[in-house]
């Protein structure tokens, strides 16, 4: 099997930061979305504060959800990714930076299947920045 496919599996049966905030935390936001075409949903919960120099950071974050093994390994990988990171650093990430991380060809309908993370972050990035 190939590596890369090995880590989406790894990813689909071990993922990472799946479930509620560690300790009860009280999230800054969470959003849902859903693939329709595949069955895909996810949930994104976030809790956002600020640093000694006023930057927003991803404190800590959950995610949650169901679908095909590439929606549920790319939430995986980009919850790995987001952990620690100021929101300025989320705003860079880009449906390439998933792209590379699955690191599989992706057909027509499992592009929207491994966008559906990044999608939610988006969201989450417009409506932190309107509160």
């Amino acid at each position: 099997m190939d590596l890369y496919a090995e880590n989406i599996l790894d990813h689909f049966q071990h993922p990472r930061h799946k479930g509620a905030l560690a300790s009860g935390a009280t999230p800054t936001i969470t959003l849902d979305d859903a693939n329709p075409l595949c069955g895909d949903k996810l949930e994104l919960s976030l809790l956002i504060e600020q640093d000694n120099a006023g930057n927003s950071i991803i404190k800590n974050l959950a995610f949650d959800g169901s679908g095909c093994a590439i929606s549920q390994a790319a939430m995986s990988m980009l919850s790995e990714e987001l952990y620690g990171k100021n929101l300025s650093n989320a705003e860079t990430i880009t449906p390439e930076t998933i792209y590379e991380m699955l690191g599989v060809p992706l057909s027509t309908a499992r592009v929207k299947c491994a966008l559906l993370s990044y999608s939610l972050l988006k969201k989450a990035l417009i409506l932190l920045k309107h509160q």
